[in-house]
């Protein structure tokens, strides 16, 4: 009885990454149909499946090796392909081979992306190095929602942005930029009102426009993994140098 119950919980976490890689098929087939904005809705819910995956192997004490490999395979087509053939349907195919290349170029980066991960040694659970590719591919959803609020003068300009998009989330993901995690929480412990408080005024914005913001949030997200590698870190790492270097008297 115990061996079938182990089994069971076992199957559990690989049974929610099925279904991130069935959503993320279905993103694919969606995005062939023309319906861009459920395609793009079908590539959020393949990513609140795959955290929980992870989240239920954990709290399980079930997490494999097998579980690890099936997971990031799935990662691929739902996060590294679907988004890819969701841009080319979208606006890349306006741009010819040239639109082949950049909706290549953002699978390629991912597969790297993921490979790296796969093989690197733990950096600790604060920062991932590089872009993940779930939030890579909640972009380009959160982007396709977004561009239903641009102003009608500038829609020439969108096969643009998203041809930018693809090569700009694909140069991040393969870069060495660092990306909180939050897998630790110790400002939320430390600062708990404040924290609740920044989560309502967060959900009060989303809620009031879900396809604005869902947007800005990843703008923001990926800007500030920039702003803290480029800017942050390299002036505390001055500041330390400093106080590590001998004043001459």
């Amino acid at each position: 009885m115990e061996r079938k119950r182990l089994k069971g919980v076992y199957l559990l976490p690989n049974m929610i990454t099925t279904m991130s890689l069935f959503f993320g098929f279905l993103a694919m087939i969606w995005a062939i149909q023309g319906q861009y904005e459920t395609s793009a809705l079908s590539l959020l819910l393949a990513a609140l499946m795959d955290g929980l995956d992870g989240k239920v192997a954990r709290l399980t004490n079930t997490a494999s090796e097998f579980g690890v490999q099936y997971d990031s395979l799935a990662d691929l087509a739902a996060f590294g392909i679907a988004p890819a053939v969701l841009l080319w349907q979208w606006q890349l195919q306006q741009f010819g081979r040239t639109g082949i290349a950049a909706a290549f170029f953002y699978t390629a980066c991912g597969a790297l992306r993921l490979a790296r991960f796969n093989i690197s040694a733990a950096t600790g659970k604060r920062f991932f190095i590089g872009l993940p590719i779930p939030v890579g591919a909640c972009t380009v959803a959160c982007f396709i929602f977004f561009a239903s609020h641009i102003p009608a003068f500038m829609l020439g300009g969108l096969p643009y942005a998203a041809f930018g998009l693809a090569i700009a989330l694909g140069l991040v993901m393969v870069s060495s930029v660092r990306y909180f995690s939050f897998k630790e929480y110790d400002f939320l412990r430390a600062h708990p009102i404040r924290s609740m408080l920044i989560f309502i005024a967060l959900l009060a914005l989303v809620i009031s426009a879900p396809k604005v913001m869902g947007f800005l949030l990843c703008a923001v997200y990926i800007a500030g993994g920039l702003a803290y590698t480029f800017i942050i870190l390299p002036r505390r790492n001055r500041q330390l140098l400093r106080a590590l270097t001998p004043q001459d008297s």
